[in-house]
């Protein structure tokens, strides 16, 4: 056979990458597995989340009061709590017994102590005290509770300063009451809700997992047809490490461009979250974030050998890279080993720079460290993918070798 010069061979190998990517394209969309977890699982799955925090913020904890003064300031105060949009007084109790036994029932998540002496202790001008009594097993119900309880005895401490002052305007009412005036500005979150600050690194979660899912769908359907189990078909289009891996990436690319513009700016969209990133920043670095999952896919695929195994990793990897990406845990507070443990992975530098980018309008420069190290990694897998295949290829034609010496070899002892 004559040998291809340099320019026939690059042509091939360019019509190779195309017949590659066309058959992994192909595949992608008539395997119903593959299909699932590439499209069906990156649409539904981000609803499914917003719509579980949809509200923000808790609502109407529920409450019980055990008020031993039963004065009209203890009424006052209960009521002040009450009217708060964020606790509901559901029953009065007769002793800590009776609360105690409705918060193991979780009929009521805290319990408002208020003691038979606290009228008194007001009028005659000592401290008085409300105890909270609160379920620390969730901690969203305790921060309700503690804010509403706070508020309404920072309001009823003023109203009883200017009481006692004897001031004769309303100034010097201001300034009895908060001799520092206090401001609040939520920066970044304006509605202080839980899924402005859950939902993005989720959304961002989604994009790797559901391609290590898909991805790894599709190289257990391809062991599974494959005479040897291995990965690379023996296949004259297939013999070229990088065609194989450039084709099957440009396919993966392809679906998941239109993914990720779907995830990172339409779902946010559809619910109202916090969006003020710049499309053009947003774009560059969604680019080496998708780079980086699609080869640390195609390299984690060399431990997939069926169908199932890959629901293993999707299982045991996705909550807690969502704990090591340092937005449900800070990363400061993180022990060191695994902090740098989650370097190995897309999701903790794409999280990361999404939530700043996203919520906060970062620019490309304010994100440098997290753009960079994305480019990065996206080299490395590149290279360990590049190395993965290229043993694939040798494992696939030392196993043809090795079938075809053993039927040579029962043919001479036939003959």
């Amino acid at each position: 056979m004559k040998d291809l010069t340099f320019k026939q061979k690059v042509i091939q190998g360019i019509y190779d990458l195309f017949y590659i990517w066309k058959q992994e394209f192909r595949t992608t969309f008539r395997d119903q597995g593959v299909l699932i977890f590439f499209v069906l699982v990156p649409i539904v799955y981000p609803l499914i989340y917003s719509f579980i925090y949809t509200n923000e913020t808790i609502r109407e904890v529920p409450a019980v009061v055990v008020d031993n003064s039963r004065s009209s300031l203890s009424r006052e105060y209960l009521r002040k709590v009450d009217a708060s949009p964020e606790v509901n007084i559901v029953t009065y109790c007769a002793d800590m017994e009776e609360a105690k036994l409705m918060l193991k029932d979780r009929k009521a998540y805290g319990i408002i102590y208020i003691p038979a002496h606290f009228s008194e202790d007001i009028m005659r001008g000592k401290q008085t005290q409300v105890s909270l009594y609160c379920d620390m097993s969730g901690l969203l119900y305790y921060k309700s509770l503690l804010n509403t309880n706070t508020n309404v005895s920072l309001d009823m401490n003023a109203d009883i300063k200017m009481q006692r002052a004897g001031n004769t305007t309303d100034r010097q009412d201001e300034i009895t009451a908060y001799p520092i005036e206090y401001e609040d500005v939520a920066l970044y979150n304006p509605t202080n809700g839980f899924a402005a600050f859950l939902i993005p690194a989720v959304l961002v979660l989604i994009i790797q997992q559901t391609l290590l899912l898909g991805i790894g769908q599709s190289v257990g359907t391809a062991r599974e047809k494959n005479r040897f189990k291995d990965l690379v078909p023996i296949n004259r289009h297939y013999n070229g490490t990088l065609r194989i891996v450039m084709g099957k990436g440009l396919s993966y690319f392809m679906v998941y461009a239109l993914v990720s513009v779907y995830v990172l700016c339409v779902v946010p969209r559809l619910f109202s979250l916090n969006q003020i990133a710049i499309p053009s920043v947003l774009g560059l670095f969604a680019l080496p974030y998708l780079m980086a999952c699609i080869f640390f896919s195609m390299t984690a695929s060399i431990a997939i050998r069926n169908r199932e195994t890959c629901m293993l990793l999707f299982v045991f990897t996705s909550v807690p890279l969502l704990f090591l990406s340092g937005i449900s845990w800070p990363g400061a507070a993180m022990p060191a080993f695994w902090k740098y443990f989650s370097y190995l992975f897309p999701s903790t530098f794409g999280i990361n720079g999404y939530v700043r980018i996203n919520s906060m309008g970062a620019t490309l420069n304010e994100v440098a460290f997290e753009y960079q190290a994305l480019w990065l990694q996206t080299g490395i897998y590149f290279i360990t993918t590049c190395l993965v295949y290229r043993w694939q290829i040798l494992e696939s034609r030392k196993h043809v070798i090795e079938e075809y010496r053993k039927h040579k070899k029962s043919d001479k002892v036939i003959g």
